[in-house]
């Protein structure tokens, strides 16, 4: 199986902190893939090293089978990286539709008329096609995270990174979020998805990865990972 991502032996250190920690993983084409921890864990620092916001200090990160460990954000967006961010940040006097047609135009390279089609399709897998013509400023959290959602995808990404995208809604907001996610892997997207709230996570990936102080200490089957109880221990009092 083709793998989207491989990262081999990631560290990233700020002064004396080492927040990553010879991290080694893959991720196959059309997988999900869990990522939890700790508060202080890594999760952010990782995402941010797959992306190219942050460059590691040692290891090698390999994207689509190219090496891109020093290349700039930017072309990892037009490679295929497309990532949401846990606190939405549309831009609030744009209208949902421009905002994909933003995301979409400079994400993937090309003039506005070229992406529309793509953009009109988009919202209706998120949701938001009754709220094209809406000011991203007066959404409700839900539907700024399916906007934020909306965007990620609007790149046109072979590697969709969710960064806590459930985080702060409702049960019933969680259920509607976590269907429309399922769907969007259904057609064959490959998901990176660092969450908290457990259960929304768990019920869309195939794998979990557990990090803890920048190690990872677990990675598997979701079932088998969460009874091990060293990830217990870790998770002691958060929402399982």
């Amino acid at each position: 199986m083709t793998n989207v991502l491989t990262l081999t032996n990631v560290s990233k250190s700020f002064g004396a902190l080492k927040v990553t920690d010879e991290v080694s993983f893959a991720v196959p084409k059309g997988q999900a893939l869990g990522i939890i921890g700790p508060n202080g864990a890594g999760k952010s620092t990782l995402f941010n090293l797959i992306t190219g916001n942050f460059l590691p200090d040692t290891g090698s990160i390999t994207l689509l089978g190219r090496d891109v460990t020093r290349s700039p954000a930017m072309d990892r967006v037009r490679m295929g990286v497309g990532r949401s961010f846990q606190i939405p940040q549309p831009f609030e006097g744009l209208t949902v539709f421009e905002n994909l047609l933003t995301a979409a135009a400079y994400g993937q390279g090309k003039r506005e008329v070229e992406v529309q089609d793509t953009c009109v399709s988009i919202l209706g897998d998120t949701e938001l096609l009754s709220k094209a013509n809406t000011l991203a400023g007066s959404l409700s959290l839900l539907d700024r995270k399916r906007l934020e959602l909306a965007r990620a995808m609007a790149t046109g990404p072979k590697l969709l990174l969710l960064d806590e995208i459930a985080g702060g809604l409702t049960e019933g907001e969680c259920l509607a979020l976590v269907a429309t996610i399922k769907a969007l892997h259904a057609q064959g997207i490959t998901i990176i998805w660092i969450e908290h709230v457990l259960h929304a996570l768990t019920s869309v990936v195939e794998r979990l990865l557990v990090l803890d102080f920048g190690r990872i200490i677990g990675v598997g089957d979701p079932d088998a990972i969460m009874a091990s109880k060293e990830v217990r221990e870790i998770y002691l009092g958060m929402e399982v």
